[in-house]
Parts: C-alpha cells; sequence; structure tokens
C-alpha cells in the first residue's frame, strides 16, 4: 500500500485549473550565514563578534545556520531515521489510526482549504505540541523516546538563541522566553516532501513567513528550501553539519524591525522525496507582544490575536497577511 497521500486524487480539480503556479525565477544558490556557536564560550571580542554576527544575519537574512549547536549528530540521524519510519507506513494507517496520539489533527497533508494551485503544499507532516509529548500513546517506543530526546535539546538551544538576539538589542538580563515560551505553546513539525510528479507547478511548502518567535530546522541534503532576499529568491545550499534558525514574526514585531521575518517556501522534487524537522518557539496565546524601542512600528497584541487574524485572513483572502495588520 502506498505511503504517499494521493493528492492527485485529492485535489483533481485544482490540477484542471488554466491558472498554474509560476515559479518567480531564483537567482542562484547560497550559503545561509554560518554561525560557530563554540565562540560564545570563549566570552571576550569572541562572543561580541558572535552575537554581532547573529543580530547582523537576523536583520539582512532574518536566516543563519548554526554549528556546535548541541544537539549530537546521533539524535539528529536517530530523528531522520525514525521520521522515514513513521512516514513510511501506508497512507490510510497514518490517516486513520492514532499512531501518534499526541491531539487532535496530528497528522496533516495537503491543504484542505485549497481553492487553487498556488495555496496547495506537497507535503505531509505530523504536527506535535511539546505538551503532549510526555501524555502521548506512540506505538512506537524509539519514535517517542528520539522525539522526547530531541525536543528538549532543541528547545534549549531556542531558547539560548532567543536570549543572545535579545542581548544583541540591548537587553542582558531578560526572562521574558523562559517565562512566555514554554512546553505548553512550543511545538515540533515533523516534515516528508513525496516525490512530485508536477514539480514545476506547485510547491512542496507555499510561500509564508512563520508567526513564532523563532524556527530551528534540520533538514537533509535533497534541499529545496529557497528564501526571499533583497526581493529576489535564492536557494538555500543545504549543510549537513548546521541547523538553520530564521526569524519568525513575533520576533520581528518585539524587536521594532531589527530582526526580519522573511518569506520562504520549499520548492518540490519530482525525483526524491525530502524530509525535515521544525522546531517552533511560540509564546501562549495571551502573552502580549510589544515592540521593545521608540517608536513602536506596531502596536501590541496577543498572540492569540495575531493567530486569529492570521487564520482570519487566509480564509477570507486565501493568503496571509500578518504583521501589515498590526501596525502602529
Amino acid at each position: 500500500m502506498d505511503s504517499y497521500p494521493p493528492f492527485q486524487k485529492m485535489y483533481s480539480t485544482l490540477f484542471q485549473d488554466q491558472h498554474k503556479l509560476n515559479h518567480e525565477p531564483v537567482v542562484q544558490e547560497l550559503e545561509l550565514p554560518l554561525i560557530d556557536l563554540d565562540q560564545l564560550k570563549t566570552g571576550g571580542r569572541r562572543r561580541e563578534d558572535c552575537l554581532r554576527a547573529i543580530g547582523k544575519a537576523s536583520s539582512e537574512w532574518g536566516f543563519f545556520q548554526v554549528v556546535n549547536h548541541g544537539i549530537s549528530s546521533d539524535l539528529l540521524k536517530r530523528m531522520r531515521s525514525e521520521q522515514a519510519k513513521v512516514f513510511g507506513l501506508p497512507f490510510e494507517k497514518k490517516a486513520n489510526e492514532k499512531l501518534i496520539d499526541f491531539s487532535t489533527n496530528t497528522y496533516r497533508w495537503g491543504a484542505p482549504s485549497a481553492t487553487s494551485l498556488q495555496q496547495l503544499s506537497w507535503s505531509e507532516a505530523f504536527h506535535i505540541p511539546l505538551t503532549k509529548c510526555s501524555e502521548s500513546k506512540i506505538q512506537h517506543n524509539t519514535l517517542r523516546r528520539t522525539i522526547d530526546e530531541y525536543a528538549a535539546a532543541v528547545s534549549d538551544l531556542a531558547q539560548k538563541l532567543a536570549h543572545l538576539l535579545a542581548e544583541n538589542l540591548g537587553f542582558m538580563r531578560t526572562s521574558y522566553f523562559a517565562q512566555n515560551c514554554g512546553s505548553s505553546s512550543c511545538y515540533l513539525r515533523l516534515n516528508r516532501y513525496p516525490p512530485c510528479p508536477i514539480a514545476s507547478e506547485i510547491c512542496g511548502l507555499i510561500s509564508h513567513t512563520d508567526s513564532d518567535f523563532l524556527t530551528i530546522l534540520h533538514q537533509d541534503q535533497v534541499g529545496g528550501l529557497q528564501l526571499k532576499k533583497d526581493g529576489k529568491w535564492v536557494t538555500v545550499k543545504p549543510n549537513d553539519k548546521a541547523l538553520i534558525v530564521n526569524i519568525g514574526d513575533l520576533f520581528q514585531a518585539w524587536s521594532n524591525n531589527a530582526y526580519k521575518s522573511v518569506e520562504h517556501r520549499v520548492i518540490a522534487n519530482k525525483e526524491v522525496e525530502r524530509f525535515s524537522v521544525a522546531f517552533f518557539l511560540c509564546p501562549s496565546y495571551d502573552t502580549i507582544i510589544r515592540s521593545c524601542r521608540e517608536p513602536v512600528i506596531y502596536r501590541q497584541f496577543s498572540f492569540g490575536e495575531f493567530r486569529q487574524q492570521v487564520q482570519e485572513d487566509v480564509r477570507n483572502t486565501g493568503h496571509k497577511i500578518g504583521l501589515a495588520r498590526f501596525l502602529a
């Protein structure tokens, strides 16, 4: 039985649409700014240089990659192996049984509300709230242990990076992220992008910005991640030793536009499947987001208000509007 979702059957009417997806031209393949987190341990000038490099990348790219990040290569390999196993199960088994009983709608694929190919993502995912890890009823014990271990490690890294980004703006002892971005609000997403026979007409993941503070991504070497740089799409060159970090909408608002939440997407591949796992540093819905500098660019808002507005915009217009709704 096929493990891939039935995209063409489910969305057959969309494939008859004459307005096919027209990918904007890509300039080139580039390496993201590379940050060696070991520099933070030395103190002094090297630590200051590392902080500045993180701030510069977050301002100019909205993305950077980190090495010596504290998550072992063994754990990353095990995470990749376990998610390949669970995604490799027959589609009907994934869709109808509680293989990973974290929450309702754990397993997701495609885009149920899509009305055009521009709104359809050729991918599938397991959405895993961190609070549900210890409560889960995963039928695969090695997957559960690996997810628990990975979630703990990447959560620590995310908190560390958020603190460094705040410190770079002059906030030396902020406990804001530790207080507001705990396991009750953060989550993992395991992703698979199946081979796509119409890769030139569709995205693996449609263009978007992330709605969190920051995202940490571990991807394989297939590639396909693209981001907007100076108004043009560039392809991110994979680095098997690095994790990718990108700024989300909330950090752009919190930093008063010092850091940028950048539009990105995943291009579908006609021949091979791609895997990735993403961690999202999110606050609770009642957390108030205030710009940290004057004059403020964005009015204050709660994360719940932001999420509700995004969902309404997607439902009504077919796309996310995001921070433009919250200008002061």
